[in-house]
């Protein structure tokens, strides 16, 4: 992997001077993929298809990324095609071990130190962001999560769901970044007027479209980038 370079200090903090609102994805974005939480998420969604379709393992887990593809997250899939409950799935979806995840007291220092509001804007449940900011060492500087009960169980990209979220915490779109390891979900906020910071994947799906016009940015680690741009480094 080709390293970003590193962005004059000064320079990055007038960049984003006027920021009044900051919207962190959660998932391999404020921890690192390495952790890999979702690879045992991945393996609770299969199973959860096998367990209530009545499906073997290989059909289960191609029916799983065929709901993903066509309905951008596999409950959404669930829902539409065959009435799931969403918080059951959503409960048995993150019943997961967080012990890769290690408190990370650089990034709980670099955002005491980050003006402006913080809202966690994720696809999963505001319980599982709730559990792994507490892990982080960070919850106390987020004052809302916004997550896919609070969008109508709608996933990101959709572009109703950023609506939604703009019009419910009164954000000013111009004066705000995104912060996200998935590129496409940046093209509703760059659409908006919204500065979009991409934290770079290795997945194949994380990368698709982060080469087009709505990346401002790419950092590859966000509390080395959080640091810098707060004068930590």
């Amino acid at each position: 992997m080709t390293e970003t370079p590193r962005p004059d200090p000064e320079d990055l903090r007038r960049a984003f001077e006027t920021t009044e609102v900051w919207l962190f994805d959660l998932d391999n974005t404020l921890y690192p993929a390495s952790c890999r939480l979702f690879d045992q998420v991945d393996r609770n969604i299969t199973n959860y298809i096998c367990e209530h379709l009545g499906l073997e393992w290989d059909e289960a887990y191609r029916v799983q990324k065929s709901f993903f593809h066509k309905h951008g997250t596999t409950m959404r899939g669930l829902m539409s095609e065959h009435g799931t409950d969403p918080d059951h799935f959503l409960d048995y979806d993150h019943d997961i071990d967080l012990t890769p995840v290690d408190a990370n007291p650089a990034l709980e220092q670099a955002l005491s130190r980050l003006p402006g509001r913080k809202i966690i804007f994720t696809n999963g449940s505001v319980d599982h962001a709730d559990n792994v900011m507490n892990k982080l060492g960070v919850r106390h500087h987020f004052e809302a999560v916004f997550d896919i009960v609070a969008s109508d169980y709608r996933p990101k990209p959709e572009r109703a769901v950023y609506d939604k979220l703009v019009e419910e915490h009164g954000i000013a779109a111009p004066k705000s970044v995104m912060i996200e390891d998935m590129a496409r979900n940046l093209k509703p906020a760059h659409d908006m007027g919204m500065t979009c910071v991409w934290v770079r994947t290795e997945t194949k799906w994380g990368q698709e479209s982060s080469e087009d016009e709505h990346v401002h940015l790419v950092v590859d680690d966000l509390t080395e980038w959080l640091c810098d741009l707060t004068g930590m480094s």
